[in-house]
């Protein structure tokens, strides 16, 4: 599928500013829609939206499914009836640039509590209407995405592979007994996640009406710790009690002589390939009622990924194992049809990798900040783009743009020098321009470059445990002229939509 000729900025909402101790769906999220459609920007894209678990990272959710409880805003509540006003009176004082995930969980996980309780008793008929009528659609996931968090709570937040075996083997009577024991906390969990998605679709409409679409990021492997792989562990290489016997990894390269070692469950591929893939097909689904264009996270682990066996060190020991091919894409092709999807395809990427993302039609992905320090011939550079992909100055795995420049060696510094003909006072916007003016059909930008912030602004690095997902702009970094570039280079370039162009790629029955 083709793209139309657009733009746009990449900014997770946890890092939208103003709103209490953690950027949410409220207010601030409208604004920066607002902000996007005055800068011409067609895109939002943001990060996995799922319920963050140990180290804050939205690649290692509680489910594939559900959505993030921390992003609702308690000032909508307030708005639609769902808490008191004098609810946010005491508000804890959080840090602005930042965001404290243990503070804002202690504080904000309360008030979600008391939000059900008023809910309860205050709700009108049409919101118990429209949350029974969640609870019933989304059931194929909900039910046990809510059971297992009531659990975890139940359990002091221990990993299900710590419970009692009947329930940790998702024994059916076993869940019958504690889905009856847990009923209220697991009617808490439908609930939050009911607000989480009334929100969001609330956004997601405002950002329809103004001409931004939304890009979503669908991370190829799942959490160990997380409703998927205890509700169906028949999908994963698990032994008799439950733990991984292989992992996810990546084999060791110039840039890491032991490898990474991921340690996501692997998919018994063997399995969902006889059962038609329903459980890609459901994810498929899911995540394109929440968003208009999808980023596959290492699509290259559905051509081949390395497999580590459990209990490994490092990722040394690995093996190159066949993925699904382009059988997977097929059956959900065949059930949702042809949709808008970005192929993830940077690090080791093989001749079978991109025949595999050019037979399904995606478009890959192009990197400046990967460009340069080599020869001329080098795919990142612009001169090589096609219009058939997605340029971007970084993303969220890397450095800032000024921060990159500013730590990258002297050779590597003269070379962008040379090629941008510019001087690098300017290094961000010099990227942006890059980035606008290649042929790509898609530009995107994170909103660090945009605001030509430092390293102090990076948003996670690799391999480090700690301080990752933690950034947040403010309001008054911006300023008028960085909204009139962009929206200059997106007149200039040709990525301001016309009318035949402003179409929604998603329409159809993964929209229904």
């Amino acid at each position: 599928m083709r793209f139309p000729r657009a733009s746009g900025i990449l900014l997770h909402p946890t890092s939208l500013p103003e709103s209490p101790g953690i950027g949410d769906l409220g207010p601030t999220a409208y604004r920066f829609v607002e902000f996007l459609a005055s800068a011409g920007q067609r895109y939002w894209q943001v990060l996995p939206l799922g319920p963050t678990g140990y180290g804050d990272s939205p690649y290692q959710c509680f489910s594939a499914f559900a959505g993030n409880p921390l992003l609702v805003s308690p000032e909508q509540l307030i708005t639609n009836g769902l808490l008191p006003s004098e609810a946010l009176r005491d508000i804890p004082a959080f840090p602005d640039a930042r965001v404290d995930y243990g503070r804002v969980i202690a504080w904000k996980m309360p008030l979600l509590e008391r939000s059900f309780a008023y809910f309860q008793a205050h709700g009108s008929g049409e919101q118990k209407t429209r949350f029974e009528a969640f609870c019933q659609t989304q059931a194929h996931w909900l039910d046990d995405f809510s059971l297992f968090m009531a659990l975890k709570a139940h359990f002091g937040g221990t990993c299900w592979d710590a419970w009692p075996v009947a329930i940790r083997m998702h024994q059916p009577s076993a869940v019958t007994e504690w889905s009856n024991r847990l009923i209220r906390t697991i009617q808490l969990q439908r609930y939050v996640q009911w607000l989480f998605f009334e929100q969001w679709q609330g956004l997601r409409e405002y950002a329809h009406a103004r001409g931004v679409r939304m890009i979503g990021d669908l991370p190829i492997f799942v959490a160990y710790d997380s409703a998927d792989v205890w509700a169906n562990p028949e999908l994963f290489y698990l032994d008799a009690q439950g733990h991984p016997t292989v992992v996810a990894g990546v084999p060791p390269d110039y840039f890491s002589p032991t490898g990474q070692l991921w340690g996501n469950p692997l998919y018994r591929w063997d399995v969902m390939a006889q059962r038609g893939y329903t459980w890609w097909v459901d994810r498929f689904r899911s995540i394109f009622q929440v968003v208009d264009v999808v980023r596959i996270d290492h699509f290259r682990g559905f051509q081949a990924y390395w497999e580590v066996p459990a209990g490994e060190e490092t990722a040394v020991n690995g093996r190159w194992v066949d993925g699904p091919g382009k059988a997977l894409f097929l059956a959900v092709r065949s059930a949702l049809g042809d949709l808008p999807i970005i192929a993830e395809d940077l690090g080791l990427i093989t001749p079978e990798v991109e025949a595999l993302r050019d037979h399904l039609g995606f478009p890959g992905m192009r990197v400046l900040q990967f460009a340069f320090g080599g020869q001329a011939d080098h795919p990142y550079l612009p001169h090589n783009h096609i219009p058939h992909c997605v340029v971007y100055t970084g993303t969220h795995d890397n450095d800032t743009t000024v921060g990159w420049y500013h730590s990258a060696p002297p050779e590597v510094q003269d070379h962008v020098r040379r090629y941008l003909a510019r001087d690098g006072r300017d290094i961000a916007w010099d990227f942006i321009r890059a980035a606008m003016s290649s042929v790509a059909d898609t530009a995107v930008v994170p909103m660090q470059d945009v605001l030509a912030l430092g390293s102090e602004a990076r948003m996670n690095t690799p391999g480090q445990a700690a301080n990752n997902w933690t950034w947040r702009f403010r309001w008054e970094q911006l300023q008028p002229w960085e909204r009139d570039n962009l929206a200059e280079m997106a007149y200039l370039y040709g990525r301001v939509l016309t009318v035949e162009d402003d179409t929604d790629s998603s329409d159809g029955e993964a929209n229904a």
